[in-house]
């Protein structure tokens, strides 16, 4: 397979063969099984942070040891199946941010990326360290210029890259409802405002900051795309779900295949973030207004209104990456419906540098358009 036209990814020091991040998937579903299989494969690898803790039989009463020791449980892991490249996901909503933040740069992971909110003070808690490079995930060119600014004023310090999530993601969104269907608001539009945004802190500090496309990249031609927009590479989470390394269980992988386009859903979500999942009873349910009793095992998102909500949004993505799927429901990226079979990362990689070669091809062609 050639790939002398796909670029390298350079973050900081550190450079991937293949220009792809695998996006952090919480509760549990991106853990060190998927992480190390894309590394393994030249891409970015990343374990979500997100209650991963849960998994723990003492989460209950002991939520912040057990999230901190899972995590290091599973960086360990990682590390020990792949010499590549790998990261960890943290949401700034995390009531345990800075715990998590901590233990991934102790425990020497290559990236933190952090999105969910602006991790305003992420170079914080580098205290030092080279290793770890910090990467935002923003949905605006605002976003990122408020980051870079703070960074720069309070630490002297710019992202080393910065990942801009647009409004086909899975799991929790960055937009307002009514934002989500909104051409203003796509993917296609946002990179070029961001790559613009980010040039000025590049010519002004002499630092390169490459800018990856997010949010419903599923073939190598969606990868060929937003590189000709410009971006330094993609993060893909959705299309990694339906491997075998994915770390959720069967009947989740098989809620992905199963799905139509019209199961596909926005929900509202007990953080106050719009969501996007499949449709289910467990959904139904909630919308028709019935309550599903839990005792909060600790406030694990700061935005969560957790006396209020009809559900714990922490214990229904558990059960989901258990295949409990009665008691909770999957989150998806728009393009979900589209897989059809559980294959190797391996392959999965191998079918999108095709796509992505015949696209080029395409592209090349003198006819064309």
């Amino acid at each position: 397979m050639n790939t002398n036209n796909l670029k390298k990814l350079k973050i900081g020091d550190l450079t991937a063969k293949l220009p792809i991040i695998q996006g952090g998937m919480g509760v549990a579903i991106s853990l060190s099984g998927l992480a190390s299989a894309v590394a393994n494969e030249g891409g970015i690898g990343v374990v979500s942070a997100a209650a991963i803790g849960m998994l723990e039989p003492d989460f209950s009463i002991n939520f912040l040891e057990a999230n901190i020791r899972a995590l290091k449980r599973e960086i360990r892991k990682a590390k020990e199946l792949t010499k590549g490249i790998l990261g960890v996901n943290i949401l700034v909503a995390l009531s345990n941010f800075a715990d998590m933040a901590r233990t991934a740069i102790e425990e020497e992971i290559d990236i933190i990326f952090s999105g969910a909110g602006l991790p305003l003070n992420l170079p914080k808690f580098l205290n030092g360290s080279k290793r770890t490079k910090l990467v935002p995930i923003v949905s605006s060119g605002r976003a990122a210029r408020i980051i870079c600014k703070r960074w720069l004023e309070k630490y002297n310090y710019l992202p080393d890259a910065v990942v801009v999530e647009g409004p086909l993601a899975g799991g929790h969104l960055g937009f307002k409802e009514e934002q989500i269907s909104d051409s203003a608001y796509s993917l296609e539009k946002l990179i070029p405002e961001v790559i613009k945004d980010i040039r000025v802190f590049e010519e002004r500090y002499k630092k390169p900051i490459p800018v990856i496309a997010a949010g419903g990249i599923y073939t190598g031609e969606d990868i060929y795309k937003f590189l000709q927009l410009g971006a330094s590479g993609v993060q893909m989470a959705t299309r990694f779900v339906t491997t075998y390394e994915c770390d959720a269980s069967i009947k989740f992988k098989q809620a992905y295949i199963d799905s139509k386009k019209e199961d596909i859903v926005i929900i509202k979500s007990p953080v106050g973030m719009p969501g996007r999942a499949i449709r289910n009873k467990f959904i139904d349910d909630v919308n028709e207004g019935e309550k599903k009793p839990f005792k909060c095992p600790f406030h694990c998102i700061v935005t969560c209104d957790c006396k209020n909500s009809p559900y714990c949004i922490a214990l229904a993505l558990v059960n989901a990456k258990k295949g409990n799927l009665k008691h909770g429901f999957a989150f998806v990226g728009a393009n979900a419906y589209r897989t059809k079979e559980i294959i190797s990362v391996k392959e999965l990689i191998k079918s999108l540098l095709e796509e992505y070669e015949n696209a080029s091809k395409r592209s090349a062609s003198p006819n064309s358009g």
